[in-house]
C-alpha cells in the first residue's frame, strides 16, 4: 500500500515511475485527488526547495524531482475538478530580450507551480511589448522577469517604464532575478522584489500575493 510518505519521498529522489506508481495506488484505495496533490506531490517539492535553497539539492536533483511530480499530476490532474482547482495566484514569468537563458527561470516555474500557483511561461528573448501584451490577456497577480546577462539588465527597467506607460504597473507586482541582478537594482528600477534562487523566488511570490 502506498501513502503520502512514500509518494513525497518518491518526489524527493525524483523517481518518476515510483511517483506515477504511488499516484495510481492512492486513487485506487479511493484518497481524494487533491488530497495525493497536496500532501503527496506538493509536500515533497516543499523539501526539494528548502533543501536547494539551503544548498543540499542542486539543480539537476531539482530538476529530477519536478518532473517526477509533473508525472504524478498529470494522471491527478483530470480527477480533480476545476472548482477545486483554487489557483492562489498566477505568475506571468519570462527571460528579457536578448537573453537566451532559460534553466534558472524554468526552474523557477516548476518550484512556483508546485507551491499551488499558476505559472504562464513566456520562454526567453521576451520583447517589453510582448510583456505588456501577454499582461493585458492573462491579467497575471506578478510578473517575474529573469536576466543572465548584464547587458540585458536594462530591458527589465523598459519593462516596468512600458507598464506604467499603459496604467498597467498598479495592477502587477514585478520581481526580477537571475546572476547580475541584485535588491539594491530591483530597487533602482522600482520593482516590486528580487529573488536571489528558485526557492525565494516561491516565498517572495506567496509574500506578494498574501499582501494583495
Amino acid at each position: 500500500m502506498s501513502n503520502y510518505a512514500d509518494l513525497a519521498k518518491s518526489v524527493i529522489e525524483g523517481q518518476k515511475d515510483k511517483v506515477k506508481e504511488h499516484v495510481q495506488n492512492l486513487i485506487t484505495a479511493g484518497n481524494s485527488p487533491l488530497e495525493i496533490v497536496n500532501e503527496g506531490l506538493i509536500a515533497g517539492m516543499n523539501v526539494v526547495g528548502i533543501r536547494f535553497k539551503a544548498g543540499d539539492m542542486y539543480v539537476p536533483e531539482v530538476l529530477m524531482a519536478a518532473k517526477s511530480m509533473s508525472g504524478g499530476l498529470e494522471i491527478v490532474k483530470p480527477l480533480i475538478a476545476k472548482a477545486d482547482q483554487k489557483s492562489q495566484g498566477k505568475i506571468l514569468l519570462g527571460t528579457v530580450k536578448g537573453d537566451l537563458h532559460d534553466i534558472g527561470k524554468n526552474l523557477v516555474g516548476m518550484l512556483i507551480e508546485s507551491g499551488g500557483l499558476e505559472v504562464i511561461n513566456m520562454g526567453v528573448d521576451i520583447s517589453a511589448e510582448d510583456f505588456i501584451d501577454a499582461v493585458i490577456e492573462h491579467e497575471p497577480d506578478i510578473v517575474a522577469l529573469s536576466a543572465l546577462l548584464t547587458t540585458t539588465m536594462p530591458a527589465m527597467q523598459d519593462i516596468i517604464e512600458l507598464l506604467e506607460e499603459e496604467e498597467l504597473r498598479d495592477k502587477v507586482k514585478v520581481i526580477i532575478g537571475g546572476a547580475p541582478v541584485s535588491q539594491e537594482y530591483a530597487d533602482t528600477i522600482g520593482a516590486d522584489g528580487y529573488a536571489p534562487d528558485a526557492g525565494s523566488a516561491v516565498e517572495l511570490c506567496k509574500r506578494l500575493l498574501a499582501s494583495k
